[in-house]
C-alpha cells in the first residue's frame, strides 16, 4: 500500500474526530442537534489547532479562539467548560482514533515482517493526512498540567508499545533477531516523529512520504533481521 492507497481509504479526517467528540461527549454538549454540533466543533478543532500553532495553547485565550471561530463566548461554553477541557477532548479523540487506525492497518496483514511495515507506513500517512494533530500534540506536551502531561506520555508510550509488540512476536517467530525490543522501538519512534517535525527539510530535497517511508523500512529491517 502507498499513501495514495491510504488516502483513498478515507479511514479517519477531522469531521470523524469531531463526530466521536459529539457522540461521546453527548450529555454535556448542550447543542443537540449533530450536524450543528459537528460543524461548530470542527470550527473549533481547526482553529485550536491553528491558533496554537501561532502562538501555543497556553498562551491562547478562550477570546482569541472566539474571534478566530467567529462563535461567542456562550456558544463556546456549549461545547466545554474550560479551555482544560477542550485540551483533554481533543487528545482523547485523536489519539483514540489514531490509535484504533494504526491496529487496523496491522490487522489486515498476517505475516510478522508485513505487520511492521504495516505500523511503520500507517503512522508515516497519519502523520501526512493530519500533520497538524501530531505537531500539535509533540509541542504542547510540554507546557500541558502534569494530569494532562501523563496522558499524552501514555499515548506516546502506546504507539512504542505496538513496535514492541511486533518485534517480540518477530523474535518468538525467529523472524527477527532484536536483542533489545524497547530500544529497538523507542529508536524507531523518532524516525517517524522526524518526517512531521521536519516536513520542510524533506520537501526541499523532493522526498515524498512514501520515498521515506521505504527508506525507514528499510533501515528497520537491516537491524532486526537475522544475519545470514
Amino acid at each position: 500500500m502507498n499513501y495514495n492507497d491510504f488516502r483513498k481509504l478515507k479511514i479517519i479526517s477531522n469531521e470523524d474526530i469531531c463526530r466521536n467528540i459529539f457522540n461521546e461527549n453527548s450529555q454535556s454538549i448542550k447543542i443537540k442537534k449533530e450536524e450543528r454540533a459537528v460543524k461548530n466543533l470542527l470550527n473549533i478543532y481547526n482553529a485550536t489547532l491553528k491558533l496554537s500553532s501561532e502562538k501555543g495553547f497556553s498562551a491562547m485565550s478562550l477570546r482569541n479562539l472566539c474571534r478566530e471561530t467567529g462563535l461567542s463566548m456562550g456558544a463556546l461554553y456549549s461545547y466545554f467548560s474550560t479551555k482544560e477541557d477542550l485540551l483533554n477532548i481533543i487528545r482523547k479523540q485523536s489519539q483514540h482514533l489514531i490509535s484504533k487506525v494504526m491496529l487496523e492497518m496491522i490487522e489486515r496483514t498476517e505475516a510478522i515482517q508485513e505487520k511492521l511495515r504495516a505500523a511503520i507506513k500507517s503512522h508515516l500517512y497519519l502523520s501526512e493526512t493530519m500533520p497538524e494533530w501530531f505537531i500539535f500534540f509533540f509541542m504542547e506536551t510540554r507546557t500541558m498540567k502534569k494530569e494532562e502531561q501523563k496522558k499524552a506520555i501514555a499515548s506516546e508510550l502506546f504507539t512504542e508499545k505496538i513496535f514492541i509488540d511486533i518485534l517480540e512476536e518477530g523474535n518468538k517467530q525467529k523472524v527477527f533477531s532484536v536483542e533489545n525490543p524497547v530500544l529497538m522501538a523507542s529508536v524507531i519512534k523518532p524516525m517517524l516523529q522526524d518526517w512531521y517535525l521536519k516536513r520542510w527539510k524533506y520537501s526541499r530535497r523532493k522526498v515524498s512520504v512514501d520515498e521515506y517511508a521505504v527508506f525507514v523500512i528499510n533501515f528497520v529491517e537491516k537491524f532486526v533481521m537475522p544475519t545470514q
